[in-house]
């Protein structure tokens, strides 16, 4: 039988991702503790003890429906959570506020000793740096698009020019609004003539396109890889999830070895990585995001992601 050991749960509101996993641990019989920091103060309680008692640190987290304690719990599924902004306080106010509860409760959570993280959001933020991400990726292997992050407009025309086709890419996705409608960064082509003196003021990432025939979206879960084949025809196929079609593929093993040394390397558990595939049947290595999608993929695909999940936070599996 299952130990009775807690498994936490840090997720926005509304995630069916995490409802899924979920779902499977409740399946197994682990208790789960579901917050989401935002809700420090009405739906979250934390309190930490230190000094106090023979372990370095005791305490628990509470929600209205469900209470851990913070020396028994067995795995944190840090999926998606949102830090609160305290708009009804003044900027100052908010600021030192929100400081509080990311060192706060992070610092009360990171102080926990043994349980497996998925993953540890240190861990995340190392890896979602996609300068660095392409450059280990080029270190074990993998093929990489010429890419350049520059802030020069010099550089960045003559980079256009020098190929066919470039695209240009944010460098981390961040909330956006224009007037007041929220945007989001697509891949999207770019040409030298487009670049003026405005680059100058930060990087920007630009990379020559990958003539492809449809993309990978690889999910590692423990040593579990699980690899789908997206066909849309669309340079970003995000922009339009009912053009996609998908099949279940297998990875050539040398690359199924990189991903598993790549996420070593950043301390991850878990990561989401995006591929290329060319005409020849290449791999081209896109990016990784180390807290991805991955839950629509399961209905269309049969793949126990899901249930995988589960079973490495219930330990049993790795």
């Amino acid at each position: 039988m299952t130990e009775k050991r807690p498994v936490l749960v840090a997720t926005e509101a509304d995630d069916i991702t995490a409802d899924t996993v979920i779902a499977e641990l409740n399946r197994l019989d682990v208790p789960v503790v579901r917050f989401n920091p935002a809700g420090i103060g009405t739906d979250l309680t934390v309190s930490a003890r230190f000094g106090m008692c023979p372990a370095p640190m005791a305490g628990h987290v509470r929600t209205p429906s469900r209470t851990a304690d913070l020396a028994d719990v067995r795995a944190v599924y840090w999926r998606r959570p949102t830090w609160p902004t305290f708009p009804n306080l003044s900027p100052d106010d908010a600021r030192f506020a929100t400081a509080q509860v990311r060192y706060g409760l992070g610092g009360a959570l990171y102080a926990m000793d043994g349980p497996l993280w998925v993953n540890h959001p240190l861990r995340i933020a190392a890896a979602d740096y996609k300068p660095a991400q392409l450059a280990t990726a080029q270190r074990l292997g993998l093929a990489v698009p010429p890419t350049l992050v520059t802030n020069d407009p010099h550089d960045a025309r003559d980079f256009i020019s020098t190929h066919d086709r470039v695209i240009y890419k944010t460098l981390r996705w961040t909330p956006y609004q224009r007037d007041g409608i929220p945007v989001t960064g697509w891949a999207d082509p770019v040409t030298a003539s487009e670049i003026d003196e405005s680059l100058r003021v930060a990087p920007h990432l630009f990379q020559a396109v990958v003539d492809k025939v449809a993309d990978l979206r690889v999910l590692i879960v423990g040593r579990h890889v699980f690899a789908v084949r997206i066909t849309s025809g669309l340079l970003d196929w995000r922009k339009d999830y009912s053009a996609l079609s998908y099949s279940v593929v297998d990875l050539p093993t040398a690359v199924e070895k990189a991903l598993l040394a790549y996420l070593d390397h950043y301390g991850l558990i878990s990561g989401s990585v995006d591929f290329a595939v060319d005409h020849q049947g290449d791999l081209w290595w896109l990016e990784l995001n180390p807290n991805g999608q991955w839950g629509w993929l399961e209905p269309h695909t049969g793949l126990q992601m899901s249930a995988t999940f589960a079973a490495l936070m219930a330990g049993e599996t790795t």
